[in-house]
């Protein structure tokens, strides 16, 4: 067992930008550089359920304060936390003795709004009466301190993919700079370079149009390994429409809502064309970051769901050899791609109860170095 100082031991709960369910991964960590991994969990939800969850997000367009509930968002706030208490202690009861008893619980909760020029972003979660419900500390909201600095609130995760890097093994580790890559709902990149602060910000949709396509188009909640892409082709001049919106034209820090962009682009094609299509917007968003990063880098790290899709991998690797870099999957690195982000919530919960910063100008836009979170007790 790790005895470095000051370690504390956590569980981080992530439900993402997919909706598809509760991750759930236990660490040991003293908040900075020093981590030891845990066992993991994932607990999906049924498809009734995701529904649900994707119908609150047009009532929470209503939402003017954080705290506005309309409609049946309070009802839902409670399910969802049940669900993540319900979680916990299915995670416990599976845990070997040497991780038990963890001291925090690191709780995102689910995201059905994110306005960062209004200053509002809203995740549905009840820190207080997941305490309750667990008999665990938990610290929850992390993204709201950032937001009255003046941050997007997002992405969160950079400390943690920050930490990942400099631990990272051989033949990686000399890397540098190196950019971790999360394709979730959303895509975002953390850029590490040799000494100071990470860069990071959301890249554009990840799985989340390919998602809302195969539903709309084939009746199936996902593109499983990429299979119904295999069947079609990309056509360019769809991607090249996506891509010149707005958005990527902006330098970081900057952060996406899921609905900020759509399926009327893609209007028109196969099945199997749009799935292809869509995986190549995300890769080529992705690879468009390059052009707001100090320096190219080396190495492309890939977590999240969307390492599964061949096609999203295959596409970034091609452009990022052309510019003589290497695309690895976390699972190159030693690393748990389906768990970094449950990971990271347990590494920024243990930040937050020693007072470390969460997020930092160059990832957020904050005005100073924020250390966020709500800590409520059982």
């Amino acid at each position: 067992m790790t005895d470095f100082m000051a370690a504390m031991t956590a569980i981080g709960l992530m439900s993402g930008t997919s909706m598809d369910g509760i991750d759930l991964a236990v660490l040991r960590t003293d908040g900075a550089n020093e981590i030891e991994f845990g066992p993991s969990m994932a607990i999906a939800y049924e498809a009734a359920f995701r529904r649900r969850i994707e119908a609150s997000m047009e009532t929470a367009k209503a939402i003017v304060r954080r705290e506005d509930r309309p409609g049946d968002l309070a009802d839902l706030e409670r399910e969802i936390t049940l669900r993540h208490a319900a979680a916990v202690r299915d995670f416990l009861r599976t845990l070997p003795d040497d991780w038990q008893k963890p001291g925090l619980i690191g709780f995102h909760g689910q995201t059905v709004l994110h306005r960062p020029h209004l200053g509002v972003t809203v995740q549905l979660g009840d820190g207080a009466l997941l305490a309750r419900e667990t008999g665990i500390s938990v610290v929850y909201d992390m993204r709201a301190a950032d937001m009255v600095h003046g941050g997007q609130g997002a992405p969160l995760v950079p400390a943690y993919h920050a930490a990942l890097a400099r631990s990272i093994a051989e033949p990686y580790s000399g890397m540098k700079p190196a950019v971790f890559v999360n394709v979730g709902g959303i895509s975002n990149i953390t850029y590490v370079p040799e000494t100071g602060d990470p860069i990071a910000f959301d890249t554009g949709p990840g799985n989340t149009l390919i998602d809302q396509w195969v539903s709309r188009e084939g009746g199936v909640p996902y593109d499983a390994g990429g299979a119904i892409a295999s069947e079609g082709g990309v056509v360019t001049e769809v991607v090249a429409r996506y891509l010149d919106n707005p958005f990527f034209e902006k330098s970081g820090p900057k952060s996406l809502d899921r609905n900020d962009f759509g399926l009327a682009l893609a209007d028109g094609l196969e099945l199997a064309d749009g799935a292809r299509t869509l995986a190549n917007v995300s890769a080529e968003a992705i690879l468009k970051c390059v052009e707001h990063l100090p320096q190219a880098p080396k190495l492309w790290i890939v977590c999240g769901g969307g390492r599964k899709n061949p096609h999203i991998v295959a596409d970034l690797k091609k452009g990022a050899e052309r510019a003589g870099a290497e695309v690895i999957v976390a699972e190159d690195a030693g690393l748990d791609g389906d768990v970094t982000e449950a990971e990271a919530w347990a590494y920024l919960a243990v930040r937050s109860a020693l007072g470390l910063p969460l997020t930092f100008p160059t990832t957020t836009g904050c005005r100073v170095a924020v250390c966020g979170g709500t800590r409520a007790e059982p």
